[in-house]
């Protein structure tokens, strides 16, 4: 199989994945990483988690030994909706992925 088919069917497989659940089916969002390792070798991965996610109303942070950077978005009682790699993603692209998603930075006061 050429190298272009087999992309044409991972991006069809990739568009149905995603659309199989509504933007407003998520209820909320975690991060898993590890604290170093890989994600020192992504610093503008690192720049995300460590100074960005932190101020996003439902995302949670979850730092796993050896575990590559990824984005969980969670339906109702926690439902695994999608997971997204976020190794090859910017900062800025990481930011957009929440705030396309319907997630809302917290206000000054919120932070308190």
């Amino acid at each position: 199989m050429s190298v272009l088919v087999q992309l044409c069917f991972i991006t069809v497989c990739l568009v149905a994945w995603v659309t199989a659940y509504e933007k407003s089916d998520i209820i909320s969002a975690k991060i898993e990483t590890c604290r170093g390792c890989s994600l020192n070798r992504l610093p503008e991965v690192k720049s995300f988690v460590m100074e960005d996610a932190p101020f996003y109303n439902k995302l949670d942070v979850k730092f796993i030994n050896g575990a590559p950077p990824e984005l969980i978005f969670q339906g109702n009682g926690d439902k695994e909706l999608e997971r997204v790699a976020l190794s090859s993603l910017s900062r800025e692209e990481c930011n957009e992925l929440l705030l396309n998603a319907g997630f809302s930075k917290k206000t000054k006061k919120e932070e308190f």
